[in-house]
């Protein structure tokens, strides 16, 4: 069997509420993938520049990051989680259904900003409902809701491309296109898909901001909006077998009292947003490496995360510019063979997770992280190993961010702010290392890409077995605890 028949039976006791969560997740990836693609047909129809539409990318990653930190505070319980849920998968398709409304760069920004928070708030919230779930089992399960987001994150442009502009979206006053070719705007594309990260070296290309808007892509919109319909449905039905609707019956049919807590009892699991996490009174007679552990396991995300959304970003850039020169039809793959073998590796991570504990599956994933981009860096010439080492690098990384939150929360017993915690560093990596590598290529250069991910990769690793030892110490000192308090309360049993 894949499975052992006890890791069967937990699915099966929790299968509505893990393929819920699951396809929240879906959700999620869809919404991060949309922008990159459709950003030139939504700078004609706001009749932008290309420096004031990038800020849709800006005010997008910033509430990420504010959902992110502050979605731990619907977890208080089940209902107020699930409804957390359902309002933000619904925004989600009220801000697809009326992008297309959005005629001015600030209206989208705000959009944007409602889809960034709902986001984040889906990040938090899922992932902490399938640890509280599974606690000690978590780990397959949070693979297969990281493979979600990289589905999800496929479809998207999948469902825009039909709809993009092969020419100018916008003619100018006398109805003529502009000078850009179309091979210029599948250039600017494709620099504009990793969050608008890279606006260096394009400001030559002339594109109208006044004139007559032809583009067509308010249908790949409005056609995403009823693809993710069914997803807060999904989370409306959960409610109602869970019935926590008020026409369901009076009688709650919550998740069994003991799935609700930890091994210890803390059925709060010390979980809220990051500010709530800081309450002096939880951090009270906490040894160090408590707040060791958090901090390490934030900061190995930090980077991970930093380096996908990084590589992401720039990889194209890298690509097209001196020694490689590729071209950029063949160039605009990479990012896409990128996410496709994150969510492959996160595909197959779900059995690595059953069969290997994550210390054994972060030390080989880490690793080939780092031996892929010290290879890139010595075959830095050669197009056809780039298009390899993306596809190996994908497939490293794309366990690292489940695999570090299942370990972490394991090694602190669900006690601590672990999952609040790492989502909001994760966030966090993902926006400024992409601005710290954006900011070295322009100044650098195209090789200093390649050195900033082998640098952080081994920064990474080292973290990791910072983290490594600081558990060995902390799991020590709690054994060493609970001995003696067992001593303590032998003698109290001889006198009763």
């Amino acid at each position: 069997m894949l499975l052992d028949e006890r890791i069967w039976l937990l699915f099966k006791r929790h299968w509505p509420q893990t393929l819920t969560y699951w396809s929240v997740f879906f959700s999620f990836g869809l919404c991060i993938a949309f922008l990159g693609p459709t950003i030139l047909d939504l700078r004609c129809q706001t009749q932008s520049t290309l420096q004031q539409i990038t800020w849709v990318f800006v005010s997008q990653q910033f509430f990420l990051l504010v959902g992110s930190s502050v979605g731990g505070l619907f977890k208080k319980t089940l209902k107020s989680s699930l409804l957390a849920l359902f309002f933000c998968t619904l925004i989600i398709s009220l801000v697809f259904a009326v992008i297309p409304l959005c005629h001015h760069v600030i209206l989208l920004s705000i959009a944007m900003a409602l889809a960034g928070k709902a986001m984040g708030v889906i990040d938090t919230i899922a992932n902490l409902q399938l640890v509280k779930l599974y606690q000690k089992d978590s780990a397959i399960f949070l693979q297969a809701l990281h493979f979600f987001t990289g589905l999800g994150a496929l479809v998207s442009p999948l469902v825009a491309d039909p709809f993009l502009a092969e020419d100018s979206c916008v003619l100018g006053a006398n109805l003529t296109t502009n000078s850009s070719s179309p091979r210029d705007l599948q250039h600017l594309r494709s620099t504009l898909a990793g969050h608008g990260a890279a606006l260096h070296n394009i400001s030559h290309f002339r594109l109208y901001t006044e004139g007559v808007v032809v583009t067509r892509v308010s249908y790949a919109f409005w056609i995403m909006a009823l693809i993710n319909l069914p997803v807060p449905a999904a989370v409306l039905a959960l409610m109602s077998h869970e019935r926590l609707l008020p026409c369901s019956r009076s009688s709650p049919r919550l998740l069994d009292a003991d799935s609700n807590r930890s091994p210890a009892g803390d059925t709060d699991q010390g979980h809220g947003s990051v500010f709530s996490c800081c309450n002096p009174a939880k951090l009270r007679d906490r040894p160090a490496t408590f707040f060791i552990i958090h901090a390490l396991g934030g900061a190995i995300l930090f980077i991970t995360d930093g380096i996908i959304g990084s590589y992401a970003g720039f990889v194209y850039t890298y690509a097209v510019s001196p020694p490689l020169l590729m071209g950029h039809k063949m160039a605009g793959c990479l990012d896409s063979i990128f996410w496709a073998a994150i969510t492959v590796g996160r595909l197959a991570s779900m059995y690595l997770s059953y069969r290997y504990t994550a210390p054994k599956l972060l030390t080989v994933s880490l690793v080939g992280v780092i031996l892929v981009q010290c290879l890139l860096l010595i075959f830095y010439t050669s197009s056809v190993f780039l298009f390899f080492g993306t596809c190996v690098l994908g497939l490293c990384i794309s366990s690292v961010f489940p695999s570090v939150l299942a370990f972490t929360e394991d090694i602190l017993e669900y006690r601590g702010c672990a999952t609040t915690v790492l989502v909001t560093s994760a966030s966090t990596g993902e926006m400024l290392l992409q601005l710290l590598v954006g900011s070295v290529i322009h100044s650098q250069g195209s090789y200093s890409f390649l050195l900033c991910g082998t640098v952080a990769s081994f920064i990474g690793f080292c973290l990791f077995l910072l983290l490594l030892y600081i558990q060995n110490i902390h799991r020590s000192q709690h054994t060493d605890l609970s001995q003696c308090t067992d001593m303590k309360e032998k003698p109290k049993t001889g006198d009763s």
